[in-house]
Formats: C-alpha cells, sequence, structure tokens
C-alpha cells in the first residue's frame, strides 16, 4: 500500500480513452479491453501473501480508475471477503491468460461472506463499486499488465502498440 499517493496521482491523469491500448505497460498501472473499448487503471499491486491479506482493508476513498491487482503465483480456486474493508468494491476474478471470469459487482464493506471467484482465477482487480457495470467490465474482457506473462496473456504487453 506505499504506492497508494503514487497511485492516487497518477489515477488523476487516466481516463477512458481510444488511444489508452497504446500506452506502455507499467507495474502501476494496468489497461482492460472489451466491448465497451479500453480502459486504464492506476494500480497498487499485492503478490505477497501479506499484502493479499491486506488488500485494500481500512482505505476510507479511492479514486475512479484507481485499484489493486492481485497476483497469485498459480491458477487457484480463490475467494474474498470485505472484513474491515470500508468502501464498496467491484471485484473482478481473471484467469491465468488474464481473461475476465466472474464479476462480483457492489461487494459491501464489512461483510463476512465469501465471494468465491472459481477455480482456476490467478489475478483478481478491485475497483470502486459500480465501474464494472459503468463500464461494461464482464467475462471475457482481458487484462493487460507485466504481472501476466507475455506468453500466457490474452493480451500481452508486447502488443500495447498494436491496440
Amino acid at each position: 500500500m506505499g504506492n497508494r499517493r503514487h497511485a492516487q496521482a497518477l489515477a488523476a491523469a487516466l481516463m477512458i480513452a481510444p488511444g489508452v491500448a497504446g500506452a506502455a505497460c507499467a507495474p502501476d498501472a494496468l489497461s482492460l479491453r472489451g466491448d465497451f473499448g479500453t480502459a486504464r487503471f492506476a494500480v497498487d499491486v499485492a503478490d505477497t501473501p501479506e499484502e493479499r491479506a491486506r488488500g485494500l482493508m481500512f482505505v476510507e476513498e479511492m479514486p475512479r480508475f484507481t485499484g489493486m491487482l492481485f497476483v497469485y503465483e498459480r491458477p487457484q480456486p480463490v475467494s474474498f471477503w470485505m472484513k474491515n474493508t470500508l468502501i464498496p468494491l467491484d471485484i473482478i476474478f481473471a484467469d491465468a491468460s488474464g481473461t475476465v471470469q466472474r464479476v462480483h459487482p457492489d461487494a459491501v464493506p464489512g461483510d463476512l461472506t465469501a465471494i468465491p471467484g472459481g477455480d482456476g482465477i490467478q489475478y483478481v482487480l478491485e475497483v470502486n463499486g459500480g465501474m464494472s457495470e459503468s463500464l461494461g467490465i464482464a467475462p471475457g474482457v482481458e487484462l493487460q499488465h507485466p504481472a501476466i506473462p507475455g506468453e500466457a496473456a490474452a493480451w500481452p504487453c508486447e502488443d500495447a502498440a498494436a491496440g
């Protein structure tokens, strides 16, 4: 979470735009593409057990187009909950290729009910509640981030310029 201030500042400059697909891949940014076009989010990456356990707990507000990307070592069943989470979140579950498999919209702050992502999940993106619906993020949408290896990625970083 040390990069939260940086991510918030970067978020102010990121918008949905036709040219966003050509933007360079960076560890603190994630792009999505689907029927809606493309979108880019400033992200903090949680790729250790400790970072994944903390997630966005205790965050009181989050700018639009900002989120957290959870990266697992391998595809697996994952489940989330909203313990100590203060803001509503959309939880976006993706497989090893970065292809969205499931979207859980508007997870309720503080709710201890398990939110299963399904089997074979390797990446989870949390964004502000309502963003998935407003953008059209649904199963089949592709994520692009350096944590998703090029040989496995549905939308590899090397293809960013090709859009």
